[in-house]
């Protein structure tokens, strides 16, 4: 009996399916989640905020005594200055000054 077509078939199907299966894990990685949620709050911020009132500044890399901080917004307006940390986590965020 010839296998061949069968085979054909199992390798068209798995030249479909991978390609999915990997997008898929992509799109539920934590890495694109908080890429995804940067660009969110990037492209909410233009385009609901005033631009003549609200000024956004986007990844800002500051020194610490123990190396380095990235903030990921900064929005000044005459309002005063909002720091903005986009997360991708469950529970819980503590944080201090």
């Amino acid at each position: 009996m010839d296998f061949a077509p069968v085979v054909n078939q199992l390798a068209e199907l798995l030249w479909l399916l991978i390609p999915i299966a990997i997008g898929t894990e992509i799109l539920k990685s934590p890495w694109f989640k908080g890429k995804f949620g940067e660009f969110f709050v990037n492209f909410s911020a233009k385009h609901m905020l005033n631009p003549n009132t609200y000024h956004l500044i986007k990844n800002v890399t500051l020194p610490t005594d123990d190396g380095s901080t990235q903030i990921d917004h900064i929005i000044v307006s005459k309002f005063g200055v909002f720091v903005v940390e986009t997360k991708n986590m469950k529970g819980w965020i503590f944080g201090n000054p």
